[in-house]
């Protein structure tokens, strides 16, 4: 039954191992459930009921990650992404103006698109265009900012306008306290421990009490009624040029985010074949599609897979049954969001940062000295990085790599629909 729900092989894969994977990938997730419905707060005063956007998180969760499983049999997670709901709230929203309603508009017709695309193998037509050194570069670059994200997150680095960032106060608080968790982890690792990021999230989350970082409030409650944001759309701007923008930046944000986290999860297990292709990627990215499309219906924001899903993956989650556990988590998460809610980011950031190590490992595989592929390589790693843009990385990286192979007449590098998405991402930064 395993093996025909979820690809689960005896003989290679361990129940124990794929659960514990999933429960580590939905606790470095998990964040979501209590950001997303902050981001929203801010449109309280148009009408978006923030308590309701917590039960459409965690459905959209639950439907994508679910297909995710038992179709596409991987162990991803997905939920509403960060940035794309930034963007929701704060440029379609509160800066162009538009209603949550036309917002939510915008997504299902991207969702609409993307299962259009997925059914049509566009999307994995685009993936494999890619070069394998790009790849690579895209594996160890999401490493880096996922890594990124867990020292801020942590408050190890903060904002500063002269540096942009810079050290935080170490000595004490949460980024004390995730620096415990990653010199504890990461003795769990040096050991072999198996689980090793799911106990050091766990033993991190107990050090906090006495920190005071962890807090409890409460065990279980019923979940918000999801009904004031369920199938809210406004069709009176759907053949504008707006729209078209929206959809469009919606479009190529969720696309190149998914493809980037799948090619670099992969990737740094040793999952992508020889030739670049990864198994299974068409059926990962239907999911991704449904799912958005899904959750704009409940009243989510996009819904995409989730780069942490890397810390089920590093430890050793390979089938659908990790991504079947990470849904499950999320259902419990429904009923007992205060107990979920106590685990402190400072508890889960260093899963994140010692998982941005394991994928960054691979980037000695690429040859820096080559310039036509040593500088896109190293633009798409420092764009993600400093750009806090999975996709702008890959943006810039394909752009920079047609046009110096081009001068450098590497024709034999390059391929059609490489071709045609460098060109398509000159304009979008033009024009959009």
């Amino acid at each position: 039954m395993l093996q025909k729900l979820f690809g689960f092989d005896p003989s290679k894969h361990s129940v124990r191992t794929e659960v514990m994977a999933g429960v580590t990938s939905f606790l470095t997730m998990a964040y979501i459930l209590a950001v997303n419905p902050s981001v929203f707060s801010a449109l309280a005063s148009q009408g978006m009921d923030t308590h309701a956007v917590f039960t459409s998180t965690v459905i959209a969760s639950v439907v994508g990650t679910l297909v995710m499983s038992i179709y596409a049999k991987q162990p991803f997670g997905l939920a509403p992404g960060m940035g794309l709901n930034a963007f929701f709230v704060y440029t379609v929203c509160l800066t162009m103006g538009y209603s949550w309603q036309f917002a939510l508009t915008a997504i299902l017709i991207e969702g609409i698109i993307f299962i259009i695309m997925s059914v049509t193998k566009l999307r994995e037509m685009l993936v494999h265009a890619i070069p394998m050194q790009l790849k690579i570069a895209i594996a160890a670059g999401i490493g880096l900012f996922i890594a990124s994200l867990g020292l801020k997150s942590a408050g190890i680095i903060v904002d500063n306008t002269a540096t942009l960032v810079t050290l935080g106060h170490i000595s004490s608080g949460s980024a004390l306290l995730c620096i415990i968790g990653i010199l504890l982890t990461t003795a769990l690792l040096i050991y072999k421990v198996r689980g090793a990021l799911l106990i050091g999230i766990l033993l991190t989350t107990l050090i906090g009490i006495p920190m005071g970082e962890t807090h409890l409030n409460g065990i279980i409650g019923m979940p918000p009624d999801v009904s004031p944001i369920c199938m809210q759309f406004e069709w009176k701007n759907l053949l504008t040029l707006d729209m078209l923008v929206v959809v469009v930046t919606f479009l190529f944000i969720d696309l190149f985010d998914t493809m980037g986290t799948l090619i670099g999860v992969m990737d740094s297990v040793g999952l992508v074949q020889k030739d670049g292709k990864i198994p299974g990627m068409n059926r990962a990215l239907l999911a991704d599609a449904i799912a958005t499309t899904v959750g704009a219906c409940v009243g989510a924001s996009t819904t995409t897979t989730y780069v942490e899903s890397a810390a089920g993956v590093s430890e050793g989650g390979r089938t659908g049954l990790t991504s079947f556990s990470i849904a499950a988590c999320f259902i419990i998460a429904l009923f007992f969001a205060p107990l979920f809610m106590a685990i402190p980011a400072a508890a889960t950031s260093p899963a994140l940062i010692l998982v941005g190590l394991m994928m960054f490992m691979r980037v000695s595989k690429i040859d820096f000295s080559n310039y036509e592929v040593g500088f896109p390589c190293f633009i798409t790693l420092f764009a993600m990085t400093m750009a806090s843009s999975i996709s702008d990385g890959i943006f810039l990286g394909v752009i920079s790599y047609v046009v110096l192979n081009i001068v450098a007449r590497r024709f034999d590098r390059l391929n059609a629909t490489l071709v045609i998405l460098a060109a398509i991402f000159v304009v979008r930064y033009i024009f959009v």
